[in-house]
């Protein structure tokens, strides 16, 4: 298994263009709301569709950290966030310290409950953290709602809660984002709040996928990981596919007006069962969204036959790997389709969801968020995919994929 510093947890995101999706249907949401344009001037004129994708984008600083005059990303037409995102990373670095008390950045965008048996997150411990996403996106939000100050230890300021939460609600409802499996040192299926010794799959990060309707085995095909197609092969089914004769430049246009048309789609028609009780808190939000997206990681995995199943030491940490086959299903529907499926929805209702959390988010503290940008509320319009490609070849660099 190749992994670079951080591969195991490098990916823990749908790719750029998931993420984008979830941005720019809030975007269409908001845009005539006085909300949109209030967060709009928190995070300088930048779309939610671009920003959703930030989170990641910073990663690359892990490597040289955000000093680095050459490094990738960097943030020049808007100085301020720029400052802000590198405190934010200062204050968070990457690290392969588990017990760190100073927490990664890496580790506020997933959880790994276990999927053996169904349960919610409130019901054990293995697995979550403090500093895990079900903790963070609420953090966040007390830092919007003025309950959390700005000056905090984790350099979470507005303007850095809104970019991150453009991220981390998609992250959320990306199934191997909160669910994993965990196995004893035979290679069984194990729970870890019984069995203290066990290994976790990472969500999915350490198992090679191999599907019915792959490519026949050959010298230079390599086996993506589980968590990588749920990252990007599920949400790419969903957009137009290109041979590998067509231009980058047509192959970037017709992406962004798939994206584009695929968002307005979304946010004219109101996705089932998104909406949270009225009287939940939104502080509970990223835990019942949580709670709600586990059977789903389970039947991911449940879908799936894991062999050799063994030990491996990654950066100072011993995890379980091996490799996860496709089996017949009584649905007849294979796994490809049916996670393309699923992810759709769940992109769906990302996007609605991240709407309405700033919208409240903002409500709560409106006296003390700046002026709105724009008199008529709505939301300016930045390229969301100018760092696209870079962000890809970055992703897949962290995790290991070729």
């Amino acid at each position: 298994m190749i992994l670079v510093f951080g591969g195991l947890d490098g990916v823990r995101a749908y790719g750029p263009t998931g993420h984008e999706i979830v941005g720019a249907i809030a975007d269409q949401l908001l845009a005539t709301k006085p909300a949109g344009a209030r967060i709009s001037a928190i995070i300088d004129g930048i779309t939610l569709e671009r920003a959703s994708v930030i989170a990641d984008e910073i990663k690359a600083w892990d490597k040289n950290g955000p000093d680095d005059p050459n490094a990738f990303p960097n943030y020049p037409d808007h100085p301020n966030i720029d400052k802000q995102l590198r405190d934010f990373w200062r204050a968070n670095p990457p690290t392969e310290d588990l017990n760190s008390p100073i927490p990664s950045h890496h580790w506020f965008h997933y959880t790994d409950v276990p999927v053996l048996t169904v349960e919610k997150y409130s019901d054990g411990k293995a697995g979550r953290s403090k500093w895990d996403i079900v903790h963070m996106i609420p953090y966040c939000v007390s830092v919007l709602r003025g309950q959390t100050p700005e000056d905090n230890e984790r350099k979470i300021t507005k303007p850095v809660a809104v970019i991150l939460l453009a991220h981390y609600v998609g992250d959320i409802h990306q199934p191997l984002h909160v669910g994993a499996e965990y196995f004893d040192q035979s290679g069984q299926k194990t729970d870890p709040d019984k069995n203290k010794s066990s290994l976790g799959d990472e969500g999915g990060n350490t198992f090679r996928l191999h599907l019915s309707d792959d490519p026949a085995p050959q010298r230079g095909i390599h086996y993506k990981k589980l968590h990588g197609f749920w990252d990007l092969d599920a949400v790419s089914t969903l957009l137009p596919q290109f041979p590998p004769t067509t231009p980058k430049d047509q192959q970037k246009k017709e992406m962004y007006d798939a994206i584009e048309k695929m968002a307005r789609q979304m946010a004219a028609d109101e996705p089932k069962n998104w909406r949270l009780p009225a009287n939940l808190d939104l502080k509970k939000y990223a835990e019942a969204w949580a709670d709600e997206i586990l059977p789903i990681a389970r039947e991911a995995h449940e879908r799936l036959q894991l062999n050799d199943v063994h030990s491996e030491v990654d950066q100072g940490n011993t995890i379980a790997a091996g490799d996860a086959t496709e089996k017949p299903e009584p649905d007849h529907i294979v796994y490809r389709q049916w996670a393309s499926s699923v992810v759709r929805e769940e992109l769906h209702k990302a996007g609605w969801r991240l709407a309405d959390l700033l919208e409240k988010s903002i409500k709560s503290n409106a006296t003390n968020l700046p002026a709105a940008v724009s008199t008529d509320g709505a939301v300016p319009v930045s390229s969301a995919h100018s760092t696209l490609n870079e962000l890809n070849t970055t992703i897949r660099a962290t995790s290991g994929q070729s």
